[in-house]
């Protein structure tokens, strides 16, 4: 009888310090580790089922990455969200996008079908209720017109945020549920200007669209 081929590579788990920090980064950015949780070793490790050792390491990695602040013998904090970091953010954020929408006009065909794919995914996943997968493909969505602006200094900056926009964003959403319909009708809206080249109207459209989530979340986990 042949023998069993070997398991791939890929099917092999990840590095136990790898598995801490996917499982830590997930549960902070979805807001299941709020901002002001304390999390202590001994309940990662056993959470994700790993000795304390890669739990170290996941924290000090994440602790680099502006998530959490170690204290020692005590456990990480969650940081909260503060309100200069959303200031920078969105002022990140309007610098970068309302050049890509200019940028934009007149839009490739390519790009009007992946942005229409997008929207309506978002859609899908509103409908579902999944606040974590809606703010995940409403960055790329904003994440998608940056790309296509060809400048990759600028979308390596864009995705620098990556993080702290997902992480507001359900924010946002949690505590303003009716949000999620308008986020919907927003990007319909800018959508529609950038299909129709009008690329003042796109900027305006990205203007008053991250402006008011920064109007939204100014409070929130201060």
């Amino acid at each position: 009888m042949p023998s069993a081929p070997p398991t791939p590579a890929a099917e092999k788990k990840p590095p136990a310090a790898d598995r801490v920090y996917r499982h830590v980064k997930q549960a902070v950015l979805d807001r299941s580790y709020a901002g002001g949780t304390l999390l202590t070793e001994g309940g990662l490790a056993e959470a994700v089922g790993v000795s304390r050792t890669p739990v170290r390491e996941a924290l000090l990695k994440l602790e680099v990455e502006g998530l959490l602040k170690l204290y020692p013998k005590k456990g990480a904090l969650v940081l909260p969200v503060s309100a200069q970091e959303i200031a920078d953010v969105v002022e990140t954020r309007l610098l970068v996008e309302e050049h890509a929408a200019r940028r934009a006009v007149p839009a490739p065909a390519a790009l009007i079908t992946r942005l229409e794919r997008l929207l309506a995914e978002q859609r899908d996943l509103a409908e579902a209720g999944d606040l974590a997968a809606v703010s995940d493909k409403d960055r790329s969505f904003h994440a998608e017109i940056v790309r296509n602006a060809g400048n990759q200094i600028l979308s390596r900056l864009y995705d620098q945020l990556r993080d702290r926009q997902l992480r507001m964003g359900v924010a946002v959403m949690e505590a303003h549920p009716g949000r999620i319909a308008a986020n919907l009708t927003e990007h319909a809206e800018l959508l529609e200007a950038i299909r129709s080249g009008d690329a003042e109207a796109a900027a305006a459209c990205v203007r008053s669209h991250v402006g008011r989530v920064r109007e939204l979340i100014r409070g929130e986990d201060r």
